[in-house]
């Protein structure tokens, strides 16, 4: 299939193979990075572990998790982005933990179209849930006005989600800072 600015967006998901992990891990690292450099430029300090705005433990404990799934976005053959999801049949209830796409690969509609392969792939889900640091902007004009997201939440210094314990609000900057998105299944 082609889109009217003949790109091709003719995409598929493949499950994550064990030989190709350290690349997946390297290929998401470098896409968070590409977009935290457009938005604030070669000397920023928003990095997780060294010098990467999402550090390995963390794409790790995604690619890992119970009910987790990893998959390759393929287009044309070639590995083009990833996506790692966390799936609750009993709840019907789906996470988005990890989704990016090479920026070699932007702005061609491949992530609506991986978005849109995974709803098909688990239809059972009636609520999808992610987040993204608020200052990602192309990720929330993504979720929001490419997928149909809605902005449930924002996790802020006085507000933080439930993954940190209120002694540590304190150290929170805005940097921390993230929007919860849903998505309600018809």
């Amino acid at each position: 299939m082609s889109d009217k600015n003949n790109h091709k967006t003719d995409i598929s998901l493949a499950l994550l193979q064990e030989n190709d992990r350290e690349q997946f891990i390297k290929d998401n690292q470098w896409a968070f990075k590409y977009g935290a450099q457009i938005e604030f430029g070669m000397r920023d300090d928003r990095t997780e572990e060294g010098s990467e705005v999402i550090s390995r433990s963390t794409i790790e404990r995604c690619i890992d998790g119970e009910n987790a799934e990893t998959y390759r976005i393929v287009q044309d053959g070639k590995h083009v982005g990833g996506v790692v999801l966390s799936i609750d049949k009993k709840t019907q209830k789906g996470e988005l933990e990890l989704l990016f796409v090479s920026p070699d690969a932007h702005s061609r509609g491949i992530g609506q179209v991986a978005w849109k392969a995974v709803e098909n792939l688990h239809p059972e889900i009636r609520v999808w849930e992610t987040i993204t640091p608020y200052f990602e902007k192309r990720n929330i004009h993504f979720y929001v006005n490419c997928c149909g997201f809605q902005i449930v939440e924002f996790w802020n210094r006085y507000h933080h989600g439930p993954a940190v314990p209120e002694e540590e609000s304190e150290n929170w900057s805005e940097d921390d800072e993230m929007f919860v998105f849903r998505k309600i299944m018809n």
